[in-house]
């Protein structure tokens, strides 16, 4: 099958699934009472059904086996997505708490280690798992915690993910280039319910965790064929840039206040967003128009020798942190507007 083929196909095959899936996890989840209910700093109006995420693996689940890596090592990133998104799943349901999914976490990224999916900094294995484990928790979380308004995550998502299958694509790997666009596709159909107007599901941690993972996995992947070293894992950051921006800016914002860490509030580069620009759905285009921009400089970078990544990466740095004092010095959580974010207790790393 021709590569062009293989790609449009997996995206459009995914995408049309999780059309049918979706309906199906909204239809379960009300006769379920599998629903997530307005309290505290939450601002939706009404009970919302999760299960958001579990229809989106469903719909990643065929596309991923028919045209990505159910035949091949990366098969692995299919099946530790798919037990990502059951644990996540379940502390939807019942509140796992930090530990059981951070352990979840650190399992899946040594089981791409293991399959040689992790990064290669060093002559030491050990350093290569550890760099894998930090990679793999950070990214997870960073989804996780930017699953916090309507739509924001599934968009971030599918543009990451796609942003990730072009440089598989580039790098000369159909086969994990159709992995993440079936993430893509899948992410791109859950997100017209996540945008309805009152928004008729949320994606959970059984769909933020599992999207966070297959996109660290899949940049990690490729970023051996690149030569670039070291400089592969600055690169990469680019893939998820936004999500790392709102978790850095999070974290500085509740330690200058002198806030739990950990805490649900509603402070993130969503919230912040959502002042001037009003609505969730402007807030999602604004960030996937960003995020699809910073995957368009990762790709540049993966055609840049090291000594220039490593210089971009500290420019990067610099914006990056000017960003987060600049949004952090005129923003005030307490009036932030009341628009709806997905409900549930703040997940932590």
């Amino acid at each position: 099958m021709p590569d062009e083929l293989r790609l449009a196909l997996a995206f459009a095959l995914a995408f049309g699934a999780a059309l049918v899936t979706v309906p199906l996890a909204i239809r379960v989840a009300w006769r379920t009472d599998f629903l997530d209910r307005p309290v505290g700093y939450k601002k939706h109006a009404r009970p919302t059904p999760y299960l958001g995420g579990v229809a989106v693996m469903l719909a990643f689940l065929p596309a991923s086996l028919l045209l990505g890596g159910g035949a091949s090592q990366f098969g692995v990133i299919v099946l530790c997505a798919l037990g990502l998104s059951l644990v996540g799943a379940v502390d939807d349901r019942v509140g796992l708490g930090p530990l059981p999914r951070v352990l979840a976490e650190i399992a899946a990224a040594t089981a791409l280690w293991s399959a040689g999916l992790a990064w290669f900094v060093s002559e030491s294995e050990t350093v290569n798992l550890l760099v894998a484990i930090v990679w793999v928790v950070g990214v997870v979380n960073a989804f996780n915690l930017m699953d916090n308004l309507d739509g924001a995550a599934g968009t971030v998502g599918a543009v990451s993910a796609a942003g990730a299958g072009a440089l598989a694509a580039i790098e000369g790997d159909p086969v994990l280039a159709a992995l993440a666009l079936s993430l893509a596709g899948a992410c791109a159909g859950f997100l017209p319910f996540n945008l309805d107007r009152p928004a008729r599901i949320f994606l959970g941690d059984g769909g933020s965790m599992p999207v966070g993972f297959v996109v660290a996995a899949v940049v990690m992947g490729i970023s051996e064929h690149a030569g670039l070293g070291q400089a592969a894992v600055v690169a990469a950051a680019l893939f998820v840039g936004l999500p790392a921006l709102d978790t850095a800016l999070v974290v500085v914002s509740r330690t200058r206040r002198g806030a739990a860490v950990l805490s649900g509030a509603r402070d993130h580069l969503t919230h912040r967003l959502l002042g001037p620009l009003r609505t969730p759905r402007a807030v999602a285009l604004a960030l996937g128009v960003i995020q699809a921009l910073l995957c368009l400089v990762g790709l540049a970078l993966f055609e840049t020798p090291a000594a220039g990544v490593f210089v971009f990466g500290a420019m990067y740095f610099l914006l990056g942190s000017a960003a987060i004092l600049v949004l952090d010095s005129s923003y005030s959580p307490d009036a932030a507007p009341g628009l709806a974010a997905p409900a549930r207790q703040e997940p932590g790393p």
